[in-house]
């Protein structure tokens, strides 16, 4: 990722927005060797986190383990 302030970066529909938008490379990971928790979840869902949503999140990931987020990521 770019440090230049003047930079800008396109969405996948190419919206465009301001570096402060984005999310730094040192913020994102893959998760692979992290449990999911059900907030995780929620949020790759598309739902907004609410304490129903969130035991919903709980009752997956005891049910599926980390597959629960795996189904819902691209």
């Amino acid at each position: 990722m770019s440090q230049d302030p003047e930079s800008i970066y396109l969405t996948r529909d190419a919206r465009a927005v301001a570096p402060e938008e984005v999310t730094p490379d040192r913020l994102l990971h893959t998760g692979a060797s992290d449990r999911p928790s059900a907030e995780d979840l929620v949020l790759a869902s598309g739902r907004d986190v609410t304490p129903e949503n969130l035991e919903w999140a709980r009752r997956k990931i005891a049910e599926e383990g980390r597959s629960a987020i795996d189904k819902r990521l691209p």
